[in-house]
């Protein structure tokens, strides 16, 4: 038979093997600096350049449409005359008066058609870089507007050599917003729209930590 005291002694080394196979283990790994679920934050990112070019031909149309205006009031005294003969070729049986007061009235509907697109433009363009929904359609719309007073505006309240130069500005503001329009439909430029709003994960940099 084995002796009680010799059986011990065998298995008294046993816990020291045990300690040593657990010293030779890995020492675990560091916890991560950043946090993978950290939450959302609402940012304000670079818009896409298809954007970026829309807001400048708005611009562009927005400093054409204001020369306009300006010059156009300019040169009322020399256009009320020739807007007066336009209105003599279609009926010529009415009095004086009535042809100088139908001057004054074409004149200044003109006038106030293109201070309301400009200033109604410059309110859009605001409210779609903010990307409120549906402001292109508004954006169209005043496109429109402009043109067709231009084209009824050509034969009546713009003509002579001083309205010249203006028929040009006024083509090359229409030009403008037709441009802003076709780069605001870009696919980036829709995606950027629909997003509305640009959410990023906040991530916290070590350095900044300490």
């Amino acid at each position: 038979m084995t002796d009680p005291v010799s059986r011990a002694e065998q298995s008294a080394p046993e816990p020291t093997a045990r300690a040593a196979a657990g010293s030779a283990k890995a020492p675990p790994q560091r916890p991560p600096l950043h946090n993978p679920n950290t939450a959302p934050v609402l940012t304000k990112l670079t818009p896409p350049f298809s954007v970026r070019v829309s807001e400048l031909c708005w611009i562009l149309s927005f400093f054409a449409g204001g020369f306009a205006v300006v010059y156009f009031f300019v040169i009322r005294k020399e256009q009320l005359p020739l807007i007066s003969d336009a209105v003599r070729t279609v009926d010529a049986t009415r009095s004086d008066q009535t042809y100088s007061t139908a001057s004054d009235i074409i004149f200044w509907s003109v006038f106030g058609v293109m201070v309301a697109m400009l200033l109604l433009q410059i309110t859009l363009l605001v409210s779609f870089m903010a990307r409120r929904p549906q402001m292109r359609w508004w954006q169209l719309l005043t496109w429109v507007v402009q043109v067709a007073t231009l084209a009824v505006s050509l034969d009546i309240a713009l003509t002579g050599e001083r309205a010249a130069p203006l028929r040009l500005i006024l083509a090359a503001q229409c030009g403008l917003v037709l441009l802003a329009l076709l780069a605001s439909v870009m696919p980036k430029a829709l995606a950027w729209s629909a997003r509305q709003h640009d959410v990023v994960r906040q991530q916290v940099d070590a350095r900044a930590a300490r």
